[in-house]
């Protein structure tokens, strides 16, 4: 059995990187390297094993955007399904109905990013950063839910349709493509790094297109008086929504249970970590998310000529960071492996 000892070494970067891409930022980090060794045994050999754990944090803060985007999509709310109701407009209730989903949306994500901010604690190590994923899933699950009502009414008004006002159909939902553009301009700086975030981000923006839809159809039927166009458009929106939606619940259910996150190639970290000088296999290789935004890898590298120095780590860790978005990673080196193979080593 090969004998071995831990060695950490934490890299403290710049926290601000939120915005735009964040792999083109993340080679531009000022980082302060830093090695402290714990508990090493007296003697003990150093070309037995090694590991190295780096963390990267990813704290951009939105709540001035959940707080402007709540606020105004309530008051929004309010105002289409009044007129929605007194028009008589299946579309604009709709709409309405879809907004308030994405009200409560916002609200659990919200949530689950103040949930995320959490510090760890020693019975919670990661923290609260999970409440993010069931947050963003809970916002998916709530829209289906939605558009699946939706649905199930236009289809019952299609038997029986009825003439809307189309002036103010088109009037309400031109204000609700200001709304619903604005306020996703809020969270579009955050949509490429934390999926709760991008889950508020293309709700707002597939709402902006709703609405402009709405528009067409009032002004379609204030033309051609086709009565029958409002429920169809219903259908049509709740179509669009749900095949938006069904990413999002995808990708956030993945991660619920540990998924390796759907922009990493799982083969192509193996062979980056395989291409590291000095490294002749890898094992018990695991990649997984804490949160939305908190991406973690840990794996064994075999490395028989023994353990390298922390210039091997720091380039092993920036770039598992540049290249695939991790930023949380753990590294043990081995002579030769010890532990039972995991089904995914080769």
């Amino acid at each position: 059995m090969a004998e071995q000892h831990t060695h950490h070494t934490h890299n403290t970067h710049n926290t601000h990187h939120a915005h735009g891409d964040h792999a083109g930022h993340a080679g531009h980090d000022h980082a302060d390297h830093h090695g402290h060794d714990h508990g090493h045994p007296r003697g003990h050999d150093h070309g037995a094993g090694h590991a190295h754990h780096h963390h990267h944090h990813v704290p951009a803060s939105f709540d001035r955007a959940f707080a402007i985007g709540i606020t105004v999509n309530i008051l929004f709310v309010a105002i289409e399904a009044f007129y929605g109701w007194k028009v008589n407009s299946l579309a604009l209730l709709a709409d309405a109905g879809h907004n308030l989903g994405d009200v409560a949306g916002l609200v659990l994500a919200w949530g689950g990013a103040l949930a995320g901010k959490l510090r760890p604690d020693a019975r919670y190590t990661y923290g609260w950063k999970r409440a993010s994923i069931l947050a963003a899933f809970a916002n998916a699950g709530l829209l289906l839910v939605a558009m699946g009502s939706l649905a199930w009414e236009a289809i019952g008004r299609l038997s029986a349709p009825e003439a809307t006002q189309g002036w103010t159909v088109m009037i309400v939902a031109g204000i609700g493509i200001f709304v619903n553009l604005g306020t996703a301009l809020l969270f579009m700086r955050g949509r490429d790094d934390d999926l709760n975030i991008r889950g508020a981000y293309l709700h707002m923006a597939s709402d902006a297109i709703v609405s402009a839809g709405v528009v067409v159809v009032g002004g379609l039927s204030l033309w051609l008086g086709w009565a029958w166009l409002d429920p169809v458009a219903s259908l049509v929106i709740a179509l669009v929504i749900v095949v938006g939606t069904w990413g999002l619940l995808r990708q956030s259910m993945r991660l619920m249970f540990d998924g390796v996150p759907e922009h990493i190639d799982l083969i192509a970290v193996r062979r980056q970590l395989e291409a590291l000088p000095g490294v002749d296999r890898v094992h018990d290789l695991h990649v997984w998310a804490t949160g939305t935004a908190d991406v973690i890898l840990t794996a064994h590298l075999v490395m028989p000529s023994g353990h390298p120095d922390d210039r091997f780590f720091e380039t092993a860790t920036h770039q598992l960071r540049d290249q695939f978005k991790i930023g949380h990673v753990t590294l043990q080196v081995l002579r030769e492996p010890f532990m039972t193979l995991c089904e995914g080593d080769q």
